[in-house]
């Protein structure tokens, strides 16, 4: 028994879409609460570890060698930057 009303055409429109979606892996494109709070966790921690790295290492080889802040501030600059252009590469990604 076959249903030719409109709307079964437009079910069975959807369920082709929904079944080529799920074999070629796409999404409707809906992102939930968590997942845009997870985004912007993993952008935070992108920012943030490589200054915090750079200043320990430069306090350690400060204190190693005896030069002041000369490592740290050097390498806290070096972190921030590395820290924004990795941050910049991961938004102009296209999974942002």
């Amino acid at each position: 028994m076959k249903d030719d009303s409109p709307q079964a055409g437009e079910m069975e429109a959807a369920i082709r879409q929904r079944i080529n979606r799920q074999q070629t892996g796409e999404t409707d494109g809906d992102v939930n609460v968590t997942q845009h709070l997870a985004r912007i966790g993993v952008l935070g921690w992108t920012i943030i570890t490589p200054p915090l790295g750079g200043l320990l290492l430069g306090r350690w080889l400060d204190h190693r060698w005896g030069t002041g802040v000369a490592f740290s501030a050097g390498l806290l600059m070096a972190g921030f930057a590395a820290g924004g252009w990795s941050a910049w590469k991961w938004m102009s990604h296209p999974h942002a």
